[in-house]
């Protein structure tokens, strides 16, 4: 059984897929190799009509605690899939399934393998959605440091964002895989939204599993400050240096004062928004069910249950 989980053509890293591997190689390793017959997908929103292309070889599908939301329609549930647990119930409705299917978001599991080791040190970190974090890059980190707001990057590795959301008091996170994280490390977060590109979909059916309302705060999108039009996709990854060449004085005017709002608008929302936290109970029973689910698919590995 291969592990599967979403991976970006350009190869650039994100936190919420790069947690696959560091985390199932720390639960499942022995249940794991390389028999792409059967496919064991994890943590993400990958559960739509596509799945079947992105792992052709597959004929059984494993789930746990994967999520809907992307792409046109959610897959076609038969004989070839093995449902453990959906992210949330909004999740499981889509796919016809049982609202007992719903659990919570794999990456819970966090809270049983990192240990922060160091204190609090920053008041606010705030971490981006990865297409925001690639589009913005240095103009994220600029607005930031304006207003003494940590900023924590997405396609950082996996150890050194657990590491930087456990020192924080709170996360503003467009990333919801950083407000997972932070959750599971009892760090209290603050949804950001700043384009389309947040999928409230997801967010909603995460929170539903927690018990929470989702209710983000929005901040003016980073890029939208340009008056000219971008064609983005023929952009490289260090498109801020081009448009550094080729935006005018006055643009360069136009894009300091938005980074100013920007700032301003981060500042604002650590001020005044009312930061989200599950009941520690909760979290608990979530992740104590997460546990039995694969406790239960272990043994189905070992009676035979995935063998051809």
């Amino acid at each position: 059984m291969k592990l599967f989980y979403f991976t970006r053509k350009d190869q650039i890293e994100n936190f919420g897929d790069s947690l696959n591997p560091w985390l199932w190689e720390q639960f499942i390793a022995e249940e794991l190799d390389n028999d792409e017959t059967t496919a064991f997908v994890g943590i993400g929103t990958v559960l739509n009509n596509l799945l079947p292309q992105r792992v052709p070889n597959a004929r059984n599908f494993v789930v746990f605690s994967s999520g809907v939301g992307y792409g046109e329609n959610p897959p076609t549930i038969d004989a070839r899939w093995t449902i453990y647990c959906v992210r949330g119930p909004l999740s499981a409705q889509k796919l016809g399934l049982p609202t007992s299917q719903s659990v919570a978001d794999g990456a819970l599991l966090i809270r049983r393998i990192f240990r922060a080791t160091q204190p609090k040190d920053c008041k606010f970190s705030f971490m981006p959605h990865v297409e925001h974090a690639i589009l913005g890059d240095q103009l994220w980190i600029d607005a930031c440091n304006q207003v003494g707001i940590r900023y924590i990057d997405p396609r950082w590795d996996i150890e050194t964002i657990l590491s930087l959301i456990s020192r924080t008091e709170v996360l503003l996170a467009e990333a919801m895989h950083g407000a997972i994280a932070a959750e599971a490390l009892r760090v209290p977060w603050v949804p950001i939204v700043s384009s389309s590109r947040i999928l409230s979909f997801k967010w909603m059916d995460w929170c539903a599993s927690l018990k929470l309302n989702y209710q983000p705060a929005e901040i003016i999108p980073l890029v939208s400050c340009y008056p000219f039009e971008l064609d983005r996709e023929n952009f490289n990854q260090n498109w801020l240096e081009d448009l550094q060449q080729i935006e005018t004085s006055s643009a360069k005017k136009i894009r300091e004062g938005h980074i100013e709002l920007i700032a301003a608008q981060l500042f604002k929302i650590a001020q005044t928004a009312q930061p989200n936290l599950s009941k520690d109970q909760h979290l608990e029973n979530l992740i104590t069910e997460l546990e039995a689910r694969l406790f239960q698919y272990k043994l189905d590995v070992k009676s035979g249950k995935f063998s051809h």
